[in-house]
Formats: structure tokens, C-alpha cells, sequence
């Protein structure tokens, strides 16, 4: 149990530094950054500034969970679903406007389909660790 609690950690971890590091990039060279058109609309950009500066609150929250992971399922969940909820509009707009680049094509996969797994492993882990507990709780009462 240890040892899959310590690799979901490890992968939480990996995995968090992406939307914190693009985040970051994002925050710093605004919508210029992806290589579009230097006279980008000035709306547009002060948008994907903060979309950006809310990527890497999700990902500095993501990694708040690693330590005692096992215990934090709620806040798990709740990012998780905003990780979806943004996957899916991500998803509509290549529905809508066509295939976007490749970058954007991982990140849909991430916010879809990693997301989503690393959560159902969290769940995992912290029932494992629940019901451990709860026999040891039992092993531990006394003997009447």
C-alpha cells in the first residue's frame, strides 16, 4: 500500500508541474507566447493572461495534495472536475473551429483522460488507506 501511495504522490507531483509551468509561461508572454500574431487583440491577451494565472493555481492546488494524498479525495475531485469541465470546452471548440496544434491536442489528453485517472487512482489509494485503518482499529481494540 506504501509503495502505491508513494508512486501516485510521484505522479501527482510530475504531473502538477505541467499546468503550473505552462501556467507560469503563459502569465509571462501572454498570447504571443503561442507564436500567434505580435498585435494580438489586447482583450484577448489580458484573458489568456489570467486563464493562464488560473492554470497554475490549479496546478500549485493539484501539488498541495501530495503530502498525505491519501486524505485529501474532496479537493482531489473538485480539481479534477475543473481540469474536465476545461477539457471539455477545449473538446467542443475542436468541434466548433477544427484541430488545434499538437501542444493543444496533449493538453486535451491530459485534461480528459490523465486527469481523470489520476483521480480514480487517488480514490484507490485513499480507500485502501480508510480501510486499513479501519482493521487496524479493529486488530487494536481489546479482546472482551
Amino acid at each position: 500500500m506504501l509503495r502505491e501511495r508513494r508512486a501516485l504522490q510521484r505522479s501527482v507531483a510530475l504531473a502538477a508541474i505541467l499546468p503550473v509551468a505552462a501556467g507560469l509561461y503563459g502569465v509571462l508572454t501572454g498570447i504571443d507566447g503561442l507564436g500567434t500574431d505580435p498585435t494580438a487583440n489586447v482583450s484577448a491577451d489580458s484573458h489568456f493572461r489570467y486563464l493562464s494565472g488560473l492554470q497554475t493555481g490549479i496546478g500549485l492546488l493539484f501539488l498541495t495534495c501530495v503530502p498525505g494524498i491519501e486524505g485529501k479525495t474532496t479537493l482531489f475531485r473538485f480539481l479534477t472536475l475543473v481540469v474536465a469541465l476545461g477539457g471539455l470546452a477545449r473538446l467542443l471548440g475542436l468541434a466548433l473551429t477544427g484541430v488545434p496544434s499538437v501542444t493543444m491536442l496533449t493538453a486535451l489528453v491530459v485534461e480528459l483522460g490523465l486527469a481523470p485517472l489520476l483521480c480514480l487512482w487517488q480514490a484507490r489509494v485513499a480507500n485502501r488507506a480508510r480501510d486499513a485503518a479501519r482493521d487496524g482499529a479493529l486488530l487494536s481494540e481489546p479482546v472482551r
